[in-house]
């Protein structure tokens, strides 16, 4: 199998990558306009195209990107999920889709997961807080039962779009305490106790939660902690450790350290966050470099860190053979 510079093999796959329906030139001014709004000060028109996506994936040695876009309306996430169905259709050895889940209907939810095989999808995606909507809330247990049934592999990405805070987007820090917020409710609320089949994949290498896992898992269990569950030490040692973590925008020692102090080197997965007005071509090479040359993990494990997403999502495995074969 021929190699990228550096020794690494051409067969990475990035988890985290992001697309977006075609929007008209008027719809692409609204976005902007709104986004300078909210102190995202990205005033130029963007739309995503899969050509820019082969294009960074070539030049930067990935063979596939696993899609995902959240629209915050049912009827918008629907057509976008169908539209993703549509991208991988098209270039099935270059893309997967992760099926967005509209997380603040459960029945929704249902009929979305519903249509798995009908679009073909390889994995689902959801968002922290949807709709003002936790994905720690109770009426979504009929949804972890259906995931927990298919044995599902489920990314956790932030609302990088909500208010900004002290006049900075949210894109930039807000993202990570969601993440975090999100995620310890999970635990406390006992979803990873009773769905253990489901695999988790937190964005942004888990966000602040690696950081404040020792925290966690010091105070987290005293008796001035409200925690209904009963939820012990050593099962939150053992359910953070069980997160996947991708290293979208993370890839630097200062995310990747307290990761491996919350998780395992197997539990760590490619993202770039490609797609997105907030992921440079400049940004995500620097985020790549980073990551390939972190001296706290071996050759063989960042390798795997680019091939982790084959394990949790085994439908890919057969799409991706003719890219294999054209590199061998």
């Amino acid at each position: 199998m021929k190699s990228v510079a550096g020794g690494f093999e051409v067969q990475w796959i990035d988890v985290h990558a992001h697309f977006m329906i075609p929007h008209t030139e008027d719809e692409l001014k609204r976005s902007a306009t709104a986004r300078c709004e909210r102190c995202f000060l990205a005033p130029e028109l963007y739309q995503w195209t899969a050509d820019a996506a082969i294009a960074h994936m070539d030049a930067n040695g990935i063979a596939m990107q696993m899609l995902s876009n959240i629209p915050k309306s049912l009827k918008a996430l629907q057509r976008s999920n169908e539209h993703g169905a549509s991208i991988v259709a098209r270039y099935p050895s270059r893309f997967g889709l992760l099926l967005a889940l509209p997380t603040d209907d459960a029945d929704a939810c249902l009929t979305e997961i519903g249509r798995t095989n009908e679009l073909k999808a390889d994995g689902y995606a959801a968002t922290c807080c949807y709709n003002d909507v936790y994905l720690s809330d109770p009426r979504l247990e009929p949804v972890w039962e259906e995931l927990q049934r298919r044995e599902a592999t489920v990314f956790v990405h932030p609302d990088a779009y909500a208010e900004p805070s002290m006049g900075r987007p949210t894109a930039l820090l807000e993202v990570a305490f969601e993440t975090t917020r999100t995620v310890v409710d999970m635990l406390y609320a006992g979803i990873f106790r009773r769905y253990p089949k489901i695999k988790f994949v937190i964005a942004h290498c888990g966000a602040a939660l690696p950081a404040l896992a020792g925290r966690l898992l010091l105070l987290g269990t005293e008796s001035w902690v409200p925690n209904p569950q009963g939820i012990t030490k050593a099962e939150m040692k053992a359910q953070l450790a069980a997160l996947y973590l991708d290293t979208a925008a993370t890839g630097s020692a200062n995310s990747l350290a307290p990761a491996l102090a919350m998780t395992t080197a197997d539990h760590l997965i490619y993202g770039s966050d490609c797609g997105v007005l907030c992921s440079s071509e400049a940004t995500m090479q620097e985020n790549l470099q980073s990551l390939r040359e972190f001296p706290g993990l071996t050759k063989r494990e960042i390798d795997h860190i680019g091939r982790a997403a084959l394990k949790l999502f085994p439908s890919i495995a057969r799409r991706l053979q003719p890219v294999c074969e054209a590199v061998e």
